[in-house]
Order: C-alpha cells, then sequence, then structure tokens
C-alpha cells in the first residue's frame, strides 16, 4: 500500500485543534503523512508554545510526516478570536478560498499530493473544497454524537416548528424534546447556539453551522470522539456516525519521544511540576480543577471558587491560564493547593492521587475524565457543555452538577458540599470504574474504535 497525504483542518479553537491533532498523530502511526492547517493565528501559538517546551530538531524529524502549514481566518491582527459571531462571519468569506489555494500551491511543487481531506465537523464546507479539486473527505466531531446529532437536525427542528425559521433564536416551545423516541429528551433552551453569549452571536453562529450541515452528503465517513457505551441511543437513532473514541494522546508515557511532540497542538507551555507535586500527595486524595481553554469568572466569581477550595481542606491542582485577570482573595493564603497555567491533563487525571474533576464538560475533557475513571464535578460554562453536563449526572451518573445560586453564582459552600458528597459517593466512585474499563476496551486491539479507525485508514490507503 502506498503512504498517503491527507490534509487535516480543525476549526480554530484549542478544543478542536486538540483531538483533530491526536487523530493525525494516530494516522501517522498507521502509515500516513498528514498536512495540518491552523489558521495563521492558531498556528503561531501552536508552533511558540512547542519550541518553548524543547528545542526545535526535534520538530524536523516530526516535520516529515506531520507538517504545519497555515492559511488565513479573515480576521485583522487586533480582532478577538474570541469572538464567536466575528469568526463566524469570516471563515466562510475566507478560508474556503484560502484552502483551495493552498492545496493548489502544494500540488505544484510536487512534494506531496493531497490524497484525502479530515475537516472538523464546523470545518465541513472544506469537503466542497475537496470535491471541487477531485480529493475526497472525512469529517470528524470533536464533541459529542448528540452534538453532531443535533447539529444535523436542526433543519428538522425548524420543519417541524420547534426553533423558527428566523434561525431558531426564538423557541416555539417551552418543553422538553426528543430528537428520536430512543434519545434521551431535551430541553430546548439547552440548544448550544442558545448558550454561547447574546442573539447576535447565536444567529451568526446557528447560520455558520447551517452552511457547515449542507457539505456532509460529500461524504459517508462522519467520525466522533464517543463510543457506544456512552451514547448508544444517539448513535443508534443516526447510525452514519462511526464511533473512534476516546482520542488520547497515546505518547503521553512514551518517553523517547520529545515534549513538544506530545503535547503538538498545546496553545499553552504544559507545566510539568504537577507531576511531581502529585507524587507528593495521598492516593484518591487531590481535586482536579480545570475549565478549559474558553472559561471566564469575574472577579466574585473567582473569589468564591478560591474560598471554595479553601475551604474544602483537601490538596488541589488548579489549573489558571495566562489570560486570567483576576485577583485572588487575600483570605487565600496558606491553601493546600498547587496552581499552574495549563496542566498535560490526561497525565494528571491518570495519576492515582486525583479524587475528583472539577470541570466546565468540554468533551476532550469529558473523554479524558471518563477514560481514567475519575468522578466529575460539572460546572458547565457555554455551548453544548451544558447538555454534556445532564448527560454525566443524568444519563451516566458518574458526576455531580454544581447549582448556582439566586444570582447566577456558585457560592464557596455550594462547592464545599458537593466536593464532600462526590468524595464520600461509593456507587458514582464505582460506576467511573467500571464505564472506564467499557470505554477503553474500544481502542484496545478488536475494540469497535480500533476496528473503525482501521476501516478508515485501509479506505484512504486504497
Amino acid at each position: 500500500m502506498r503512504t498517503p497525504t491527507v490534509l487535516a483542518l480543525p476549526y480554530p479553537a484549542q478544543g478542536h485543534v486538540n483531538p483533530m491533532m491526536t487523530f493525525s498523530q494516530k494516522l501517522v502511526q498507521n502509515g500516513c503523512k498528514v498536512i495540518f492547517v491552523n489558521t495563521d493565528f492558531i498556528h503561531r501559538r501552536v508552533v511558540s508554545s512547542m519550541v518553548e517546551q524543547q528545542d526545535s530538531s526535534t520538530l524536523d524529524d516530526e516535520e516529515s510526516v506531520l507538517k504545519l502549514v497555515s492559511i488565513s481566518d479573515g480576521l485583522g491582527p487586533d480582532d478577538d478570536r474570541n469572538d464567536l459571531a466575528k469568526m463566524c462571519d469570516a471563515i466562510p468569506n475566507t478560508m474556503p478560498e484560502a484552502l483551495e489555494k493552498l492545496i493548489e500551491d502544494i500540488h505544484l511543487k510536487g512534494e506531496n499530493r493531497i490524497n484525502f481531506i479530515v475537516a472538523d465537523l464546523c470545518m465541513a464546507w472544506a469537503l466542497d473544497v475537496g470535491t471541487k479539486l477531485g480529493i475526497k473527505g472525512a469529517v470528524l466531531c470533536p464533541a459529542s454524537a448528540t452534538f453532531f446529532t443535533l447539529l444535523y437536525n436542526i433543519p428538522v427542528l425548524i420543519d417541524e416548528g420547534i426553533i423558527d425559521s428566523d434561525l431558531g433564536l426564538t423557541l416555539t416551545t417551552e418543553k422538553r424534546i426528543q430528537i428520536s423516541p430512543s434519545m434521551p429528551e431535551m430541553d430546548p433552551k439547552d440548544f448550544f447556539w442558545l448558550n454561547i453569549g447574546d442573539l447576535t452571536t447565536g444567529k451568526k453562529v446557528l447560520k455558520y453551522l447551517l452552511y457547515c450541515a449542507r457539505s456532509l452528503h460529500l461524504t459517508q465517513w462522519w467520525l466522533c470522539n464517543t463510543t457506544h457505551e456512552l451514547e448508544p441511543e444517539t448513535l443508534l437513532f443516526l447510525p452514519n456516525i462511526i464511533p473512534i473514541g476516546p482520542l488520547l494522546r497515546s505518547n503521553d508515557n512514551d518517553h523517547n519521544k520529545s515534549a513538544a511532540t506530545k503535547s503538538m497542538g498545546q496553545f499553552w507551555k504544559e507545566d510539568h511540576s504537577c507531576m511531581s507535586w502529585l507524587d507528593e500527595q495521598a492516593d484518591g486524595s487531590v481535586l482536579y480543577v480545570a475549565f478549559g481553554s474558553f472559561t471566564l469568572f469575574d472577579q466574585n466569581q473567582f473569589n468564591e471558587l478560591a474560598l471554595g477550595l479553601h475551604l474544602t481542606n483537601r490538596p488541589f491542582l488548579w489549573v489558571i491560564r495566562e489570560d486570567n485577570k483576576m485577583a485572588y482573595p487575600h483570605e487565600f493564603q496558606g491553601h493546600k493547593g498547587k496552581i499552574v497555567n495549563w496542566a498535560p491533563q490526561q497525565k494528571v487525571l491518570s495519576h492515582p492521587a486525583i479524587a475528583c474533576f472539577v470541570t466546565h464538560c468540554g468533551w476532550n475533557s469529558t473523554m479524558e475524565g471518563l477514560s481514567n475513571g475519575v468522578p466529575l464535578l460539572c460546572w458547565p460554562y457555554f455551548g453544548d457543555q451544558v447538555y454534556n453536563k445532564t448527560h454525566i449526572c443524568d444519563e451516566l451518573k458518574v458526576g455531580v452538577g454544581i447549582d448556582k445560586d439566586q444570582n447566577g453564582v456558585v457560592s464557596r459552600r455550594e462547592l464545599k458540599t458537593k466536593v464532600e458528597q462526590l468524595f464520600n459517593d461509593e456507587s458514582i466512585k464505582f460506576r467511573c470504574v467500571v464505564l472506564k474499563e467499557k470505554v477503553m476496551n474500544n481502542i484496545a486491539k478488536g475494540g469497535t474504535s480500533y476496528e473503525n479507525f482501521k476501516s478508515f485508514v485501509k479506505e484512504i490507503k486504497e
């Protein structure tokens, strides 16, 4: 079989770049070359984070099989990339044309003809570019199968009048709905485009997602970072979705790999000092607290979180990103914790000292928590995280939700109470261990996700 060259295109956000990078590294391990396309802005961040982690000579070995390139996202140097409305306007106007030009330039140079495109579900328009150039493709959903199904069903929900034809920003029903008789009920108020800011943003995001969904018919490869055990009803309802999860960085325990190769795709330098700190803690004693790459708290909520951790009187490892502008409350002295800017999360979650994970319920974090059998304390921030929380607590029963007070704040007392509840709930701990084994069996030889991935690679090579 020949060595195919695959072009990988993630949506430009940390929670999308990471799983696409893991997927790309798996392709490389299975005899493919990958050209990984970020936006110029994200490319600079990824490369500088890698260079910070080690000397750049090892990047060249990796570059021969996994090449990092970039195209413009259409925004100016000072534009805010966390502004989803701006991103959803700019991407369709700029990136399809830029991607087409990039592929044509690669083909002109003649070193690697691109044989296949793997696009993030939220970049599915790239399949149109591929079709125009005679290149087959696949979509990869880094979120849940439920997110995929909801996205796929937006036109149906509009047709059925559940969301109005003015792009779904007025709900025509107060009742909970079922997308299919086999799927759990959903509260329409939890639809992810209603939880990402103001109405204008919601409208633009929904319009952009509809633009992506229109291209899904161009491939039968609908890959998703999930497993049958996690979402059986959803996968039964939309059998086109092919589970290949959990997508985990397989080389975290491979000491022959450089730190940068392991953490390719990270926006921030990982602080590995937390691992030796964890080694000093008792088994099952530490709270791991991390809210992903997007969540922002105001000063009041930040104070309550800090003082809540202090109140638990337990050791904690807290990830506070470099872009955090909040000051620590003055009572937050002599705490039992360690604070880092960014952590090697999968390694942290697999450490025996970790007792529970205080999480925003992003799907990557959820998958990493479940893959390590760690109980989840769910504090969603926006988008599909709200639905993920319900799934974790009510369907899988491997976590506990945190409640806000009448002012929309999670109080320090609430945090302490829920931490105690999770520490003392043996049935949740037991279910986590059972689920971990089921989830991990999927990527072992002969497992469903393992076989699905192998079939996909075989298709590319043929």
